[in-house]
């Protein structure tokens, strides 16, 4: 027979491995409690859209729309799909087609995968996560504060050191009409300069070429016209707010005049988190985009984080922490003893413990480097002769060593093995019962 080819994941789309698990975890659990603690109910939305939905929303000029979008012609009815690149338009999507804010504001969540065909690179992938968040309604720099400060919760709560904020007012469509024409006149000047993706983007989107990431660009791109130049009182009353707001709050920031984020939908405040030179979160106000798609003009502002990046600096600072551990781990031999280890088992669970059974065949032994490798609390040890008597033995695999180094170990009632292992618990350090996280 010859041999099978070994199938391979599509390139970067990769998988989360159990090893991984306990930071995923870790950052879900504080995204979760943070949103709670700033009034944000969780969403969720499908990962196939229509593709008009983010041409519309997003720009026909942008680089997503244009070189990224994962899209594609339903078979059965010829819709044309795509595999959602960000879920900001897919939120206000969802909004306005079921009336979310008919009668009020509202404050949404969303996590879950993202899709762009780009070539994958550190903390960059095809498939890639983000977590975000959506005030849909809220006018005013007071939400936009409020998002800005829910980062910063965040960032703190998961013990990120050294993340800054970078804030900018783009303004509203006319001002920023004004500063593209003085753009372009200005970057027409320097066309021998340009390199070949500031030239295609001259007249379609100039704005993205002062964001370029070429170094031979930088100096071009900072002597270029400000957009604040061209803003407006009622622009710029914004900005105030919001800057007053966050010196209210003892918020450090920069304004950085280059920073104008990717996206058609934006206006007004736009803001990121970086750090160790990548940007872990963006956002901003976009206030025409609920009007864009279909619904009545509505103020709304809003994040998404890179779940990525946000995982790659807990693990070059040191944050992993361990993950969670069963609190048993049922050691038997014999066949009595199997038949009673998963009637037990089922007990303890029913008793609110996490438990491990051993399955499959292996002496003592093995089944106790399996226990100890579990990091399990207790083993729960069962042969034919506890099981005739009645009992099983309990046997400490952390701490509570006897005076000749071994663990701790307990005969114990069959009735009473879960109020034991419950009470043993609750006299245990909380740290060492959830694995340190």
């Amino acid at each position: 027979m010859s041999k099978v080819d070994r199938i391979q994941g599509v390139r970067g789309m990769n998988d989360v491995l159990p090893a991984d698990e306990a930071l995923w975890d870790r950052l879900e659990s504080t995204v979760a409690a943070t949103m709670r603690a700033y009034g944000y109910a969780r969403i969720r939305t499908p990962i196939v859209e229509p593709t008009r939905l983010f041409v519309r929303g997003l720009g026909e000029v942008t680089d997503i729309v244009e070189k990224e979008m994962y899209s594609f012609v339903d078979s059965l009815n010829g819709d044309e799909l795509s595999l959602r690149p960000e879920n900001t338009a897919g939120v206000v999507r969802a909004a306005l087609e079921h009336n979310l804010t008919y009668e009020s504001p509202r404050r949404l969540w969303y996590a879950g995968p993202m899709f762009r065909h780009e070539r994958p690179q550190k903390g960059r992938y095809r498939q890639f996560h983000q977590i975000g968040a959506e005030a849909l309604g809220f006018a005013g720099p007071d939400v936009d504060a409020e998002l800005i400060m829910l980062c910063r919760r965040l960032w703190d709560d998961l013990g990120l050191p050294q993340v800054r904020l970078e804030i900018n007012s783009l303004g509203q469509a006319d001002e920023r009409a004004a500063h593209r024409q003085a753009l372009i006149s200005y970057l027409e000047g320097h066309r021998d300069l340009l390199d070949e993706d500031a030239r295609r983007r001259l007249h379609s989107n100039p704005l993205r070429i002062l964001d370029t990431k070429n170094p031979a660009m930088q100096e071009i791109a900072e002597n270029a016209p400000r957009l604040a130049e061209f803003l407006g009182e009622a622009s710029r009353a914004h900005f105030d707010g919001l800057t007053q707001r966050l010196r209210d709050l003892n918020q450090p920031y920069h304004v950085n005049h280059r920073l104008v984020r990717g996206l058609d939908y934006y206006n007004l405040t736009v803001f990121e988190w970086v750090a160790d030179g990548l940007t872990l979160c963006g956002g901003g106000r976009y206030d025409p985009l609920v009007e864009m798609l279909g619904g009545r003009a509505s103020p709304s502002c809003g994040f998404a984080l890179g779940v990525e990046r946000v995982l790659e600096l807990l693990r070059q600072h040191d944050l992993v922490g361990e993950g969670a551990s069963p609190d048993c781990y049922v050691v038997h031999q014999g066949d009595a003893a199997a038949h009673t280890a998963i009637q037990v088992a089922e007990r303890l669970r029913d008793a609110g413990l996490d438990v491990v059974m051993h399955c499959g065949s292996g002496g003592f032994k093995s089944q106790f480097k399996r226990a100890d490798a579990s990091r399990a609390a207790f083993a729960i040890v069962l042969g034919d002769d506890e099981v005739a008597k009645g009992v099983a033995a309990v046997k400490s695999l952390r701490g509570g060593q006897d005076e000749t180094g071994k663990g701790e170990q307990q005969s114990v009632a069959l009735e009473d093995l879960a109020d034991f292992v419950l009470g043993r618990l609750a006299d245990e350090p909380a740290d060492d019962a959830n694995g340190g996280i």
